[in-house]
């Protein structure tokens, strides 16, 4: 027993060294630096709460706040709606079910900047062409203004997650005794009573995982929002992420980029574990 203790934790000590190399050390740093006056070198004077009361003071900021969790709630509801709705497609026991599966999941496998791209070139130069074409003036200009913007956002990370948190939907779909869903169904249960009061309910675990991961990624966005649409028009569509990187390496102001960075990680675990124990709750209710 006592070897395996000793195993145990040799095989744990290179994750928790890295763990406190690349995190926490970096993480407590970042907050002492954020009451300074630090300039990415040195920091020569203790500054108290006043970086975090200049931070609030600034409308930038706190639009890119209110714009990322507009755009965090959208991106959630839809990467779950979808995800949940392409497992069940995939779990019907079609012949191509395994091709789709793969299909769906492939957009995971591209990296944020690259996607951005890709997806630039369709809202821009195809809808563009499609708009001039046919006369829709609707698909004309889109990323140059706010609300395009958005839902630009919005339509490439749906499509980019969706097919990742269908695969957490399908494990826990494939669990679910058929025999269970026969029997209500030969007791005359419509397929929205057996979602509602069957399906629904057993994969809640799957639900509560999926809402964790998309609420953490939607909030810490910023390759994607790069490259799609650099924060514009006017910084209107810059998100928490890319305000802050501005703030440290544009405008060299390091402690109070430190200062945004601590507010932002506070406000997204203060979310994310709310809603994992308010998920976690139901699943017992249920």
């Amino acid at each position: 027993m006592r070897n395996k203790d000793v195993s145990f934790w040799l095989f744990l000590t290179p994750v928790l060294l890295g763990l406190g190399l690349v995190v926490i050390i970096p993480l407590l740093y970042g907050f002492i630096y954020s009451f300074t006056n630090w300039n990415g070198l040195a920091a020569t004077e203790f500054l108290g709460l006043t970086n975090y009361i200049d931070l609030f003071k600034e409308a930038e900021f706190r639009d890119s706040i209110w714009f990322t969790i507009k755009f965090s709630v959208v991106s959630v509801i839809i990467i779950n709606f979808l995800g949940l709705g392409l497992a069940i497609l995939v779990t019907r026991g079609m012949k191509t079910s395994n091709f789709l599966r793969t299909i769906f999941f492939m957009p995971n496998l591209i990296g944020g900047l690259i996607l951005g791209f890709i997806w630039q070139f369709i809202f821009v130069s195809a809808f563009d062409g499609i708009g001039n074409l046919l006369g829709i003036e609707a698909l004309q200009g889109w990323l140059s203004t706010t609300e395009t913007g958005f839902w630009g956002l919005v339509i490439l990370t749906s499509w980019q997650w969706a097919g990742y948190i269908m695969i957490i939907y399908i494990a826990y779909l494939e669990n679910i005794p058929k025999d269970l869903l026969e029997a209500a169904e030969i007791d005359g249960a419509s397929s929205f009573q057996r979602f509602k009061n069957i399906i629904f309910p057993l994969v809640a675990p799957a639900f509560t995982v999926s809402m964790f991961l998309t609420i953490s990624h939607c909030f810490k966005i910023y390759d994607q929002n790069l490259s799609l649409t650099a924060g514009g028009p006017f910084n209107s569509t810059q998100m928490v992420a890319m305000e802050i990187y501005k703030t440290a390496f544009n405008e060299n102001q390091m402690a109070l980029a430190q200062s945004k960075g601590i507010i932002f990680l506070a406000l997204v675990a203060i979310i994310s574990l709310t809603n994992v124990y308010y998920n976690k709750k139901r699943e017992v209710d249920m």
